[in-house]
This record gives C-alpha cells, structure tokens and sequence, in this order.
C-alpha cells in the first residue's frame, strides 16, 4: 500500500510548493537567495557606488555566504579577498584603514567593505557589469589584456572558470533581482 501512499504525498507536497510560491513568488527566490549583514552591504555599496544586488550574488557565489570561508589561495571571508587586495584599496585611500582594518578581513563587516570598495574599483576601470565580475574572478590586468586584443566579455573570456563564474554570478544577481524588488533592507 505504500507505494500508492507515496506518490499522492509527493503530488501533494508539490502542490502545496506550488501554490505557496504562486501566493508570495519572492519568498521561495528569498530561501535560493539569502541575505545577511544588509545593512553593512547596502552602507558599503552607497559608498562605493555598488548595486547591493550585485554584492549579494557576488557573495552567493564566491562563499555561499559562509563568514569563514578561506580558499587554498588564501582569499578569505563573505567575499573571498585577497589580504593583499585589502591592502592595496586601504593605500589607494578607497577604504580607511583606521576604520576597517585590511587584517581583519573575517570580520563580516570589514570584509564587505573591501569587497565593495574593490567592486566600485572595478567599475570605475571597465565598463560593464560583465567585465567587473570576470575581473573579480581573474583579476583586472587579465581582463583588460582580454579586451586589449579586441575580446569581449563573456564572449572571449579565455579561462573557463571565469566563464563558469560570471555565468553563475549573473544567474545569481537575477535571482536576487527577482527576489527583493524592493531592495535588500526593504519590505
């Protein structure tokens, strides 16, 4: 009897997903796509001129939002940047070090902060939302080398992680798009 049990529970089970997403559509894209520390992120981007839509998927994809999360290269944090990243934005005056120390990138907030300041970094270098996510990745020199010889980006992307990654990122920055229309600190 049960394997007629079974199949009526799962069709069940399905219908209710079904209509608890129809009835609040961004409530399941908000369980895909979580938000924490959103009013450290939305700061850190008005003051680098990031979207914090952006900076979410950034963070999605980077550390699945793990505060710990520390690569064999030695990225480290939310984020997952380089100590010499954080030091060089902090000499370059984008962050005040006094204020957020570039050692103390597993701190959530600091990390943030870096991470957005390097966001706001590349914009102000390259000129898509495309060309800043592969330069995350793969770093601003190679990105602009890809363009220097007349690539695009994605298109020419020649490493495919970086494909990989500013596919996944841009999948994830929709998500969040569709997910908090009104913002990550709004209702």
């Amino acid at each position: 009897r049960w394997y007629r049990v079974v199949p009526v529970v799962l069709l069940a089970l399905t219908l209710l997903l079904v209509a608890v997403t129809a009835a609040n559509p961004t409530g399941l894209g908000r369980l895909l796509h979580p938000v924490r520390h959103a009013e450290a992120i939305e700061a850190s981007c008005e003051r680098h001129d990031v979207d914090p839509l952006l900076a979410c998927a950034i963070i999605q994809c980077e550390s699945g939002w793990d505060e710990d999360a520390r690569s064999g290269a030695g990225a480290v944090g939310l984020m997952q940047l380089m100590p010499q990243t954080a030091e060089t934005l902090e000499a370059l005056g984008f962050v005040d070090g006094e204020r957020w120390d570039p050692a103390d990138l597993t701190d959530p907030e600091v990390n943030i902060e870096y991470g957005c300041a390097y966001l706001g970094y590349l914009f102000a270098h390259l000129s898509s939302v495309d060309e800043v996510v592969a330069a995350y990745n793969a770093g601003m020199g190679t990105v602009q080398g890809w363009l220097a010889e007349g690539g695009s980006i994605p298109e020419d992307i020649e490493y495919a992680e970086t494909r990989a990654y500013v596919e996944r990122v841009r999948e994830a920055y929709e998500g969040y798009r569709q997910s908090y229309p009104n913002g990550i600190t709004g209702a």
